[in-house]
């Protein structure tokens, strides 16, 4: 079985590190960028097969990330995590062409079951 390799976006080093710290304890292979504008070359350099792509960042929102990573590659499975509960931000991030929302905090079983279900294809 390959490890499924997951791009982490966040602009927050101390979720950075937490989720580094769970995922990769889980066999996963983590890579991270702290803003949306870092998130599109990292991408390209890792080619993961799931973004966790926090929303909220300075620099390039999640939003404006999310769209350029589906610009470059119309098939990236990204799952928005978020902590702003804002009317239509799920929506949003959705018709931006992420695959799944996950609110913050989250139990780490809602999130590790977000990343499975996208990244099952990929890594098995």
């Amino acid at each position: 079985m390959t490890k499924i390799k997951l791009l982490v976006v966040d602009d927050a080093q101390y979720v950075l590190k937490a989720l580094r710290d769970t995922l990769e304890a889980r066999g996963y292979e983590v890579y991270d960028a702290v803003n949306g504008e870092e998130a599109l070359p990292k991408y390209m350099e890792v080619n993961p097969d799931v973004v966790l792509m926090d929303i909220l960042m300075p620099k390039m929102d999640g939003i404006s990330a999310t769209r350029n990573i589906i610009d470059y590659d119309p098939d990236a499975k990204i799952i928005a995590v978020t902590a702003v509960g804002k009317r239509g931000l799920e929506k949003e991030c959705i018709e931006a062409g992420a695959s799944g929302f996950v609110m913050k905090p989250f139990k780490t079983k809602d999130l590790l079951n977000a990343i499975n279900s996208l990244g099952e294809d990929e890594g098995n």
